[in-house]
């Protein structure tokens, strides 16, 4: 199927609805499964470099709201079976996910960490940050001291959009440490590869996603396969 830039990630379908694999390989799309089997496809992007790499992408805020929802309440699943008091969202693309997801837990609220710093943050409350979408763009991640009661004593469960190469959530758990937090869960929409394992490894155990895509490496001028 080819479709759009605007028409990936709007539909929930079937499972088995699109095929291709190890063997065929992608041209456009790679079908990620939720939980229940129905799949939402994601388009490919070719990572910068060579043009042989790619990953299949995921934008939440892109999404229509029935696959926001649905990965939401997927997420709200895997955090009612271990129990959680409070939702802490990354930006950017996780806190539409966490407001979700903490409305769905039946929470008043969520605890947004934040990009921008306001006057009244801490450096000690603070840590470097960067992502495989933006990898030249080296920001901050901080955490409002004045949200620090609201996450002490408290089983955290951290929620963001995608977790690729894991540093990222390195520099969120960095920064929870720093105000001797440890959260109880992460989750996250999606778990991209596996090179964020390396980087979690000590995090493994507590790391849960209602969808995987893997890494592509192109085989011919068009077909994408598996890469890791």
């Amino acid at each position: 199927m080819s479709l759009a830039p605007h028409q990936f990630w709007q539909t929930i379908d079937a499972p088995g609805t699109h095929v291709g694999g190890v063997t065929d390989g992608w041209v456009d799309g790679v079908p990620a499964a939720l939980p229940d089997g129905r799949e939402i496809l994601l388009p490919i992007r070719i990572l910068p470099g060579d043009g042989s790499s790619a990953v299949a992408s995921l934008i939440v805020n892109q999404a229509s709201f029935a696959v926001e929802d649905a990965l939401s309440q997927a997420m709200a699943d895997m955090l009612t079976r271990i129990g959680v008091d409070v939702v802490v969202g990354v930006p950017t693309l996780g806190l539409p996910l966490a407001n979700n997801i903490a409305r769905r837990l039946g929470h008043s609220r969520m605890v947004a960490l934040g990009t921008s710093r306001k006057f009244w943050y801490q450096d000690a409350l603070s840590a470097p940050i960067s992502s495989i979408t933006s990898p030249t763009q080296q920001k901050t991640i901080f955490l409002d001291p004045r949200s620090l009661p609201l996450l002490e004593g408290q089983r955290i469960a951290v929620v963001d959009d995608v977790i690729s190469s894991g540093t990222s959530m390195a520099a969120v758990l960095t920064l929870l440490e720093r105000a001797d937090l440890a959260p109880v869960a992460i989750t996250a929409a999606m778990l991209q590869g596996t090179r964020w394992q390396e980087p979690l490894a000590a995090w493994r155990d507590r790391i849960m996603a209602p969808l995987r895509s893997p890494r592509l490496q192109l085989v011919d001028t068009k077909r994408w396969i598996p890469a890791d």
